[in-house]
Order: structure tokens, then C-alpha cells, then sequence
């Protein structure tokens, strides 16, 4: 059997509750055809990027399934009738992650972009030399 990761997104207006017995419809449909379900991530409501069928926000859930295509593809059948999905990707891979996906880990072990540990040993910034002669002002009294 092959390995997959597969992802979808539910519509915003529907409870914690209902997405679970999504995850367990789904469950059902794939130990049905021989398959089996790893780990489940739900990520939570989310805005999405672009507007679909007038949502603004989904559920994002992950899926590692272990699982025959033909299970695969009667999921992903069913999927396509369930107006409550709004979208969904399988994704055949060669080993599932261990622990969290990079979507759960918190955002303080991730690495910075450009952060100042970036910059090396060379101290705070310096917008201008401290030896160059300042102009005097106007309401500076001499």
C-alpha cells in the first residue's frame, strides 16, 4: 500500500464537531476499501487566500493515510459530492513525518528571515558617525 498526506478544507459555518465526523466519514470510507488512517491534524479556521464559493475563512485538517489509490480515489469521489468540503489534495509521499507537521509547530522554532542574529558581530546600527562635527541648530544656545 501506498502513503499518503492528504489535506482539506471545510466550510467555515460548520462546528469543531462536524468536522471531526468528517475526519471519521472519511475514516469509515478508506478502512472500507483496506486502508488505514494515521495521524489527524486539525489546524483550525483559517483565512484563506482568495474566496470560495463565498467563504472567506475554512477548517484545514491533514490526513496521513495509508491506503490502496482505489480507496483513495472512492474518498475523493465522495469528497467532491460533500458541499461541506470546499477543497481538498492527496499527495503520495515515501514516508510520513514524525511529530508535528510544520503547519502545528510554533512559530518561535521556525527560523527567522533577516532577523539581527543575522547580522554578525557587528553591533547596533549606526545611522551616522559620532565623530563627524554636528551642524548647530537654531535654538541651540552657544
Amino acid at each position: 500500500m501506498a502513503l499518503y498526506e492528504h489535506v482539506f478544507l471545510s466550510r467555515q459555518d460548520i462546528s469543531n464537531q462536524q468536522v471531526d465526523q468528517l475526519v471519521e466519514q472519511y475514516r469509515g470510507v478508506l478502512e472500507a476499501n483496506g486502508g488505514s488512517v494515521g495521524k489527524v491534524e486539525n489546524w483550525g479556521l483559517k483565512t484563506l487566500t482568495y474566496r470560495i464559493n463565498k467563504n472567506r475563512k475554512a477548517y484545514y485538517t491533514l490526513m496521513n493515510i495509508d491506503a490502496p489509490s482505489a480507496a483513495v480515489q472512492e474518498m475523493e469521489r465522495q469528497m467532491r459530492f460533500n458541499e461541506d468540503i470546499l477543497r481538498y489534495m492527496t499527495i503520495r509521499v515515501e514516508e510520513h513525518e514524525e511529530g508535528q507537521s510544520a503547519m502545528m509547530q510554533k512559530r518561535d522554532d521556525r527560523p527567522r528571515r533577516g532577523g539581527r542574529e543575522d547580522r554578525g558581530d557587528r553591533g547596533p546600527r549606526r545611522d551616522r558617525d559620532d565623530d563627524r562635527p554636528r551642524r548647530p541648530r537654531d535654538n541651540d544656545s552657544e
